[in-house]
């Protein structure tokens, strides 16, 4: 019997270790209504933010690997509640040969970005059977922040070469998601 009551015992503190131990890390995810006929449009965003690393998922209409379409990718990063804006900007082609760069901002837009981070660990991987784009930023890259909350934008060529009205963000331009808690 004492046997048994040791054992019940050691169960249920167990299991109240279990319960009190720390949520997986936090996740946001939000589908985008079709904004653009090109294929970049955005159809769904997800985030899962890591202990280790930060991951943005995007899925797209249709990506193709051709450079002609132009389609493009930006990603906002807010890290610090105390300071309004973004502090770093990922940006990549969504085709084929393309290259990507994460850096520090001091806002949105081209003008605003500043040096390219050098010091850390990020990755773009384009699927373009599954039309998604996933990126991958190891949190000690961006300063391991406590909470993080994303702006996300694609863009596109026209067959004509312009790109007027081919932007889309999800949600309303420069809009940032909640605040998502690292976990």
């Amino acid at each position: 019997m004492r046997i048994t009551t040791t054992t019940a015992a050691l169960a249920a503190a167990a299991l109240a270790v279990l319960v009190a131990a720390p949520a997986h890390a936090e996740r946001y995810g939000v589908d985008d209504p079709q904004d653009t006929w090109h294929g970049s449009d955005i159809r769904d965003l997800s985030v899962h933010n890591g202990q280790e690393d930060l991951v943005i998922t995007t899925t797209h209409d249709n990506l193709v690997r051709r450079a002609s379409s132009g389609s493009a990718l930006t990603i906002y990063l807010d890290t610090d509640r105390d300071h309004r804006g973004p502090e770093y900007v990922f940006a990549a082609g969504l085709f084929d040969g393309t290259d990507y760069l994460l850096s520090e901002t001091d806002g949105f837009g081209p003008k605003k970005w500043g040096d390219a981070v050098e010091n850390g660990d990020y990755i773009l991987h384009i699927g373009y059977r599954k039309d998604r784009a996933r990126v991958k930023i190891d949190q000690a890259t961006i300063g391991s922040p406590d909470a993080v909350r994303v702006a996300v934008r694609a863009s596109g060529t026209r067959t004509d070469g312009t790109s007027h009205g081919l932007v889309d963000w999800v949600g309303k331009p420069r809009q940032f998601s909640p605040w998502i808690d690292r976990g």
